[in-house]
């Protein structure tokens, strides 16, 4: 068995020592230079770029799918609908039918507008856009310069600055007014998504400052910490903002830089100013700055670089625009880490002793040495087994309830129940029969074929038919469908001769003929997630061909599947990449062999807690009335985006703990002791630090978005977790247990080591 030697520094402290005492002979430069960058990053912030709520991976069926309708298909213009309803007269009433001219008025001659259409532009009334007891009329609105070649089948993302200068301009004082539609849609998961940061930070951003104060007990430390923290989130906002002009970004990459930079920066610069703290009581400024990097700079160095890894481990996935989650969190961390040493020490150059100024509470005294932390450390290695074998089972039945998992992608149930978009949905859902919103297109593929020719217009005309006998089909639109009256030889003839056919006819060819493509859509009155809607995408996959024609399927619930497949598909890799890169930093860090291992081990216990945690939560739905949120299959990305982010988060403290037990380890060569005494000098760190980041994750509960809230309350249940049970009563019965094993390496790993650190 090798043990590390006692002497041997970790690798890089020589490098930010240096950097420490750099940055105190050049402090003022140093503050310049990041004034100035944030004064760009706050200037780079303003305008916005493209927010999608779903993008469709090219790779999946559906997103094939689409990629042959935008490319046969003819453009068209996007529309949106707006429902109208009278109190109590119905909406054929002339007084009812004036008052939807009046509001309509605005819109008619607006240059955005290419077409109003209401029930009555004809001599018959439309009567698909009336409900069946005529208590709602629905009209639709063409946009001007803004089309796509097919109707989204998931959310639109272009239009929508239109249809926010539009949708104002209709108010009525006697007619309830509801929009509808995918336009409507991608505006209020929007503008919900900014509401809930908004409202996250007037949560969290006087909480924060109340517990450093708690912690440090001084205005002067608690403020150099939250200052970090809004420094690095509106470097990270910047750079969203940035990527958002050049390439599509997720609607939900504002609220995930948020609230992983405040809580890694705070924390961060947490661990940096408690160091130096204790450093500048007997040293000189500048030594203890230097100090200060070399043992708790390194610790951040190496735990950004393990939160950065698991977030690009999530970018490189390809998971349609989930990725620029990983890529815009690892730029807010990466901001995180740069401002923590840089602004960060050359703040504490400046100040120096005056670090304590301002004192709020009686000042932190130095603890007596068996303290709690102490004490409870003794008494966990004294009995580790009896600690280890509880806490272990513990776990792992919170976690148990995450084995019946359910997922789905994002959809209108996940807005808030008075968004008005989500009001719409139900509303057509319910009050028009046979325009039902949740539509699953069947894309036949021809190759180089073309599709109208009379035998593949007869299997078209018999697989429409088969589609409308299928469970839970209301309705199939197709050119073979056009009217019932119309005979398969006629359909046939008009394929062939689409001159002669009139207008309507040629029309329809148009928008469900392409080139080497047919259309048949399908509605059903499933929800796009149901298990119902599921089934039916299923079955029409299991006919892989329609004679020589390839079937694909695409829409929102095939997006659904397939998105959910993906995601599986894809997590055992990226589960490996992280594990993978977060033992090789640890390793590097510490030079064991078996904590890396431990604290992964570790790690998988308390996020699997948290994943527990919200199936019970927010699938099961208990807490729902509490929360405000409608309970239902977890956000397909939502596991995975935890899992990438909660399991470097972990590791800050483990590798703060881990790093200050083996100084400690390196100065006495007593296994117990060092724990011990590692335990107790971080113990309070770290339990001020979790405080403060959970407090950050669980004031996104407060989001109206249910993934948001869910992604916040599962964080912070991750980390309250992990600095609790793991840190207080896991780490110090395992490393009791593996005593000198702690530090043990094989021979040509050691080595290896040894070289790299020197």
């Amino acid at each position: 068995m090798r043990r590390a030697s006692r002497t041997r520094r970790p690798i890089g402290s020589e490098l930010l020592a240096s950097w420490g005492q750099f940055v105190y002979r050049r402090r003022w430069i140093v503050l310049v230079l990041c004034v100035l960058s944030s004064g760009i990053s706050l200037w780079l912030m303003r305008g916005g770029g493209r927010f999608d709520s779903t993008l469709v991976p090219r790779e999946t069926e559906s997103g094939q799918a689409l990629h042959l309708m935008q490319r046969d298909l003819p453009a068209r213009p996007l529309v949106f609908h707006l429902i109208f309803q009278h109190p109590t007269l119905p909406v054929s009433h002339p007084t009812v039918q004036a008052e939807i001219s009046r509001t309509l008025a605005p819109l008619r001659d607006h240059p955005r507008v290419a077409a109003v259409r209401t029930a009555w532009d004809t001599a018959s009334i439309d009567r698909e856009r009336v409900s069946r007891d005529q208590r709602f009329t629905r009209v639709s609105v063409e946009l001007r310069g803004y089309t796509s070649a097919v109707e989204s089948m998931v959310f639109a993302a272009e239009g929508g600055e239109a249809y926010a200068e539009l949708r104002p301009l209709v108010r009525s004082d006697v007619l309830a007014v509801v929009a509808q539609g995918a336009l409507a849609l991608h505006h209020d998961f929007t503008e919900t998504t900014r509401r809930d940061v908004w409202r996250a930070e007037m949560v969290i951003l006087p909480v924060v400052p109340v517990l450093l104060l708690l912690a440090f007990r001084s205005a002067m430390a608690a403020a150099l910490p939250f200052g970090v923290g809004l420094l690095a989130v509106a470097g990270g906002l910047a750079g969203t903002m940035l990527l958002s002009r050049v390439s599509s970004v997720s609607i939900f990459a504002t609220n995930v830089v948020t609230m992983v930079g405040l809580a890694v920066a705070v924390d961060y610069s947490l661990f940096i100013v408690s160091r130096f703290r204790e450093e500048i009581r007997h040293r000189s400024v500048a030594d203890a700055l230097g100090r200060t990097l070399e043992t708790a700079g390194v610790s951040i160095f190496f735990s950004g670089l393990t939160v950065a890894l698991g977030l690009l481990g999530l970018y490189s996935l390809g998971l349609g625009n989930l990725g620029s989650i990983g890529l815009c969190g690892t730029l807010v961390v990466s901001f995180a880490v740069l401002y923590s040493l840089t602004f960060l020490p050359a703040l504490l150059a400046v100040l120096g002793s005056r670090v304590d100024a301002w004192p709020v509470f009686r000042p932190a005294r130095n603890r007596p040495a068996r303290g709690f932390w102490r004490r409870l450390t003794v008494v966990v290695m004294a009995h580790p087994w009896k600690v280890l074998l509880p806490v272990v089972t513990v776990l792992v039945l919170l976690g148990a309830p995450f084995t019946r998992i359910r997922l789905g992608a994002t959809d209108v149930g996940m807005l808030p129940p008075g968004a008005e978009a989500r009001r719409g949905e139900e509303i057509v859902r319910n009050e028009f029969p046979g325009q039902e919103t949740n539509r699953i297109a069947v894309v036949l593929d021809y190759g180089d074929r073309s599709p109208l020719t009379a035998p593949q217009i007869e299997r078209l005309y018999d697989y429409s038919r088969r589609l409308a006998r299928e469970p839970g089909v209301s309705r199939v639109d197709s050119f073979v469908t056009l009217d019932p009256a119309i005979t398969l030889g006629q359909y046939q003839m008009l394929a062939v001769m689409p001159a002669s056919a009139p207008p309507m006819i040629q029309g329809a060819l148009m928008q469900t003929i392409g080139r080497h493509i047919a259309i048949l859509v399908l509605h059903t009155p499933d929800a796009a997630g149901s298990d119902a809607a599921h089934a039916l995408v299923r079955r029409i996959r299991a006919a892989r061909t329609v004679g020589d024609a390839r079937v694909l399927v695409t829409g929102h619930t095939a997006f659904d599947l397939d998105f959910t497949g993906l995601v599986r598909d894809h997590a055992p890799a990226a589960v490996a990449i992280i594990v993978a890169a977060t033992c090789l930093v640890l390793f590097v860090l510490l030079g064991s062999f078996l904590l890396p291992l431990k604290a992964v081990i570790m790690n998988f216990l308390s996020i699997s807690a948290s994943y527990g945690a919200l199936v019970w939560i927010f699938q099961d739905g208990h807490l729902a009335r509490w929360l405000d949120f409608t309970p239902g299959p977890i956000e397909s990305g939502t596991p995975l985006i935890m899992f990438c982010v909660t399991f470097g988060l972990s590791m800050d403290y483990g590798v703060l703990l881990l790093s200050r037990i083996r100084e400690e380890y390196q100065e006495r060569g007593d296994n117990a002791l060092a724990v011990a005494v590692g335990l107790e000098r971080t113990g309070r760190l770290i339990t001020a630090a979790a405080a403060i980041m959970a407090a950050v994750f669980f004031g996104f509960a407060m989001a109206d978005l249910v993934v948001i809230k869910a992604i916040g309350i599962g964080m912070g249940i991750a980390v309250v977790v992990d600095a609790t049970i793991v840190r207080m009563l896991l780490v110090p019965a395992t490393m009791r247990l593996l005593g000198r094993w702690n530090w043990w390496a094989p021979a040509p790993i050691a080595r290896w080591h040894a070289r790299i650190v020197r």
